[in-house]
């Protein structure tokens, strides 16, 4: 009998409801499985295109749903081949997940650092007791097996609810953490040592959602960049049993949801709706401020010249502020407020003319 639990709200942002799975607990079926359905995956990105008329260069972060299978580099370079020159992404999924990947379409590439430190990501996961891997997840080597039938699900849940006491995780070996210049990954493939890395993280919700031992289906809200192969595999070592990862959907990753994602596959069968589905850059990052220009002013700002501050907060400190310049409706540059002698302006941080 499958045990459900009542989700939390995430703390400190809402965390976005997903549909229920078929088979909650189904995913993870071994190296096999998953290499077919790499393979299955990769055929409908890359499959028949419908011949167009070469598209306009986009600007914009296009939300993409990624299968489970192929790299998130590989949902690049599907798009890529409909002819757009500037791409890149706010936060890699690996190849074993799916779920929100921001995909970033020329000028709004600039946008990555502020995309990537500045909101969390939720996460739906399964991870299986009594195995341990290299990877710490299921498409690695097992390095271990142990019993896990005296743990009970109370056992889980304690351990999954410390998840919220974490401030710093140990990184994966297979990972693309760098040491003296070369991914964890690559020295780990030639079985060279490499020092432990640790990384700061936090994580705001941590819920069990359905257990049927030894598989736990599990969601956490947490700060970018986090490792969840690495929180699975902690909590199998903390059990004494091991735990690899075996499924992981990215639910969120600010401020964009599944409700918003789109298959690759979509814009290789028909490369038509990819301007429709491209979210304008300042919307990217919406808790940032708008600021309207004059004609005036834009023509400063594309020489890289500071304006002034019209509507000035006396009590913001230096650089504090963040806010979009915007030219007739479009997104000019990015800006941060900060005080002169003539008083507070806006100082052009990356400038987003074509």
């Amino acid at each position: 009998m499958v045990k459900k639990d009542n989700v939390a709200q995430a703390r400190p942002f809402q965390c976005p409801e997903s549909p229920a799975p078929n088979s909650p607990l189904a995913g993870g079926s071994g190296p096999s499985a998953y290499g077919q359905h790499e393979q299955n995956a990769d055929s409908a990105m890359h499959g028949q295109t419908r011949r167009t008329s070469p598209l306009p260069q986009q600007h914009g972060v296009l939300v993409l749903n990624k299968p489970s299978g192929p790299t998130s580099a590989r949902c690049l370079t599907a798009i890529k081949r409909l002819g757009q020159k500037k791409i890149g992404h706010a936060g890699t999924l690996d190849p074993l997940a799916s779920g929100v990947l921001l995909v970033l379409l020329g000028q709004a590439t600039k946008l990555s650092g502020h995309l990537m430190s500045g909101g969390g990501k939720v996460y739906n996961g399964v991870l299986r007791l009594g195995q341990t891997t290299d990877t710490w997840d299921i498409e690695g080597q097992v390095t271990a097996e142990a019993p896990w039938q005296h743990i009970s699900e109370d056992d889980v849940r304690r351990e999954v609810t410390a998840w919220l006491q974490l401030t710093e995780q140990p990184v994966p070996s297979y990972s693309a953490a760098k040491h003296e210049g070369q991914p964890l990954y690559k020295l780990a493939r030639k079985g060279l040592d490499a020092p432990q890395k640790t990384k700061f993280m936090e994580i705001s919700q941590a819920d069990v959602l359905e257990i049927s031992l030894p598989l736990v289906r599990f969601r956490v809200a947490c700060s970018s960049g986090t490792y969840i192969r690495s929180l699975a595999h902690s909590l199998g070592m903390r059990l004494g049993c091991g735990a690899v990862l075996t499924e992981l959907t990215r639910e969120y990753s600010h401020p964009f949801g599944l409700d918003v994602a789109r298959d690759p596959a979509d814009f290789t069968a028909d490369p038509t709706l990819l301007p429709g589905c491209v979210i304008p850059v300042a919307d990217a990052l919406p808790h940032w401020p708008r600021v309207d220009l004059t004609p005036e002013e834009a023509a400063r700002v594309r020489n890289g010249m500071a304006v002034p501050c019209r509507t000035p907060q006396a009590d913001a400190a230096p650089g504090d502020e963040l806010a979009f310049l915007m030219d007739q409706g479009q997104a000019l540059a990015l800006a941060k407020r900060e005080i002169t002698p003539a008083g507070p302006c806006w100082a052009v941080m990356r400038g987003l003319w074509n």
